[in-house]
């Protein structure tokens, strides 16, 4: 099984990037070339796609065109690399190191940084709306999956979450404090990645319901192994610095449980997933697949 999974989640990644790469390879007029450099910069640096692929194949699980979802799972990219931006910038986790890369305020500074974070997060917005309107996805749906997309986004999301996880006045000294930061800042960008592909394909209520649920512990187990592999693993594995939460002595969930436990609950988070997906009534193999994949991945 995971070497299938694997397999298959290289072999998509690929295509992602391949559809990025071809966004990319044409400025659009009236952007500035450095802020433009800036997006590319991070936007091509690499890693998992994981949240585009989630979209994707949700909405191919429901008979949907891949084409007709893709500019909304290039959105998700665009999102989440934004989000990237900004948590490496001094002011918040103070990163040089990202999918392998100097980070970007290093590469352009911490204002060119800020600004083409802010763009991503704008583009993530303009591209779908433009290009999903020439599909022949009905506008109820389109309305209805960017209503999620804006809610993962904002403060109720993951710019809430970010304000948990780095603001010392609204910290909380309880565990469930932790699972609050890793909805709110990791899993929710997850959650709706395969909730808004399932909305996008026209699926019924109960299984959109069932994609939310699996997506939310999904994304938690995701962040637990996340916290799991900042205390084991290289820089060389991870693409990232190691030992950042340590550093700043931020409550996570190897600090809360210690390791053994977290594992423990990883692998818990992992099976309510596959639990969730009970009541659908179609193959989930993939997705049955990837959140043991995840829950034991080691980079």
């Amino acid at each position: 099984m995971s070497n299938f999974i694997r397999e298959e989640l290289e072999k998509e990644r690929k295509w992602i990037d391949t559809q990025l790469s071809l966004v990319c390879s044409q400025k659009p007029k009236n952007i500035p070339s450095r802020l433009w450099e800036s997006m590319v910069y991070s936007l091509m640096a690499g890693g998992k796609r994981l949240r585009p692929i989630l979209c994707i194949k949700t909405a191919e699980t429901m008979g949907a065109d891949r084409k007709e979802i893709l500019p909304m799972a290039l959105a998700f990219e665009m999102i989440h690399t934004a989000s990237l931006i900004h948590d490496d910038l001094p002011a918040m986790d103070n990163d040089s190191l990202r999918r392998g890369k100097p980070t970007n305020h290093i590469i352009f500074g911490e204002t060119l940084a800020i600004l083409a974070g802010d763009a991503l997060l704008a583009w993530g917005f303009e591209y779908p709306l433009f290009h999903l309107n020439r599909e022949n996805i009905p506008a109820e749906r389109i309305i209805k999956a960017f209503s999620i997309f804006s809610q993962a986004i904002g403060p109720s999301g993951i710019c809430g979450g970010q304000v948990l996880d780095t603001d010392l006045q609204s910290y909380q000294d309880n565990a469930d404090f932790v699972l609050r930061i890793a909805r709110q800042k990791t899993a929710i960008l997850i959650q709706s990645s395969v909730t808004v592909g399932a909305i996008l394909a026209g699926a019924p209520a109960l299984v959109v319901d069932a994609f939310e649920k699996y997506g939310e512990h999904l994304g938690l187990a995701f962040q637990i192994v996340d916290d799991i592999l900042d205390v084991t693993a290289t820089a060389k594995v991870l693409g990232k610095t190691p030992g950042k939460d340590a550093q700043q002595e931020k409550n996570t969930f190897v600090t809360v449980w210690g390791i053994a436990e977290a594992r423990r609950r990883a692998l818990e988070e992992s099976e309510r997933a596959r639990d969730a997906l009970n009541l659908i009534d179609m193959p989930t193999s993939f997705f049955q697949d990837l959140a043991i994949f995840l829950s034991e991945r080691s980079c």
